[in-house]
């Protein structure tokens, strides 16, 4: 692997650190020679191109172009789309053709996932973050698929020393950083059983809660960048995380959200909801801890709120289990592993 070259193709949000810089730093760190495509790199603003599919297809077909040249101008081995919405089947058949091994990685929970089953059958091998893409896509003839689930980064996913001002800024019993819409009735019913706790909620859209809503009180900030999520969580006494489940129910969501593993990382006891993903990955009572109703939340916030030393147990053994098995030096080395074989 250490001669690899491989062009990996994701989106670097510039004003705070993303999975995809995770991802990037990860390749590096297995000794590969990554050459890095912005796939969101679009020439008009999203509200011009929205309006006229004229404009849309003229700026998709552009963005592809210049990944194909990339490609021809760096001559990867490998390639890995990190998403796939934006890079059309034909390009995806033209970098074959050039000789390089095309891999996909689905992100999202695949809530319009017309784009993904249209592209994934071209890719030679396709990796997905949930379960759920796994079981849609095996129904569009996809090749070479493969579970591999989000990570963390040990080197910035750690427990931090809080300043005085820190501690009283971030300091809860129970903290939430998550985003609410209308779609997140799930997340926002569990939290409503938690208003007799010092709890804090941080996360885009929690401004737009219903006037009459007692989450109103407990919403701390509507922007939080990572570095201020590591802060609360390393502040908080339990960290909860629901999980987006459509509410129509047309759509599965099986998949282990990204903060569960940065959760875990910080060294945070992490009550989580009864997802798929999360019981193949990990042991309740010992790496974390499932709840499966409201009732049974409550009780679980306050034994643990009540048993502070068991609560830093499963804490400190969450953290060693994603250590060991859940960075995304481990995703790398298993993705390269299977692409190699081949």
């Amino acid at each position: 692997l250490k001669q690899m070259k491989v062009l990996f193709s994701s989106n670097i949000n510039p004003h705070f650190k993303t999975f995809s810089d995770y991802i990037k730093k990860a390749f590096k760190e297995t000794g590969c020679n990554t050459c890095f495509f912005e796939n969101r790199a679009f020439f008009l603003p999203g509200r011009i191109r929205d309006r006229l599919d004229l404009l849309q297809n003229w700026d998709l077909k552009r963005l592809n172009r210049k990944l194909l040249e990339k490609a021809e101008e760096f001559k990867p081995q490998i390639y890995v789309e990190s998403g796939g919405w934006n890079i059309l089947p034909d390009t995806i058949e033209k970098l074959k053709s050039m000789g390089i091994k095309t891999t996909l990685w689905t992100v999202d929970p695949p809530h319009t996932f017309k784009q993904i089953t249209e592209a994934a059958p071209h890719y030679d091998f396709v990796f997905c973050q949930g379960t759920e893409a796994v079981e849609i896509l095996k129904e569009y003839d996809v090749q070479n698929l493969h579970w591999l689930p989000f990570a963390c980064d040990p080197d910035f996913h750690k427990p931090v020393e809080l300043t005085i001002s820190e501690q009283n800024k971030y300091a809860t019993q129970i903290c939430c950083v998550g985003s609410w819409t209308s779609d997140y009735e799930k997340r926002q019913a569990a939290l409503e059983c938690l208003t007799d706790y010092n709890l804090g909620i941080w996360g885009p859209g929690w401004n737009n809660l219903p006037v009459g809503s007692n989450l109103n009180k407990f919403v701390r900030n509507y922007h939080t960048k990572p570095e201020e999520w590591i802060k609360i969580y390393s502040a908080t006494r339990i960290a909860v995380i629901i999980h987006y489940q459509d509410v129509k129910g047309h759509v599965p969501c099986y998949q282990a959200s990204p903060k569960v593993f940065e959760t875990l990382a910080c060294e945070t006891l992490l009550v989580v909801d009864d997802q798929k993903d999360v019981l193949s990955l990990f042991e309740s009572g010992r790496h974390l801890v499932v709840y499966h109703n409201h009732k049974e939340l409550k009780e679980l916030i306050h034994h643990y709120l009540e048993h502070p030393d068991e609560a830093r147990k499963i804490a400190q053994q969450g953290r060693r289990n994603v250590l060991d098995n859940h960075t995304f030096k481990h995703r790398v080395d298993e993705m390269l592993g299977i692409i190699t074989k081949e």
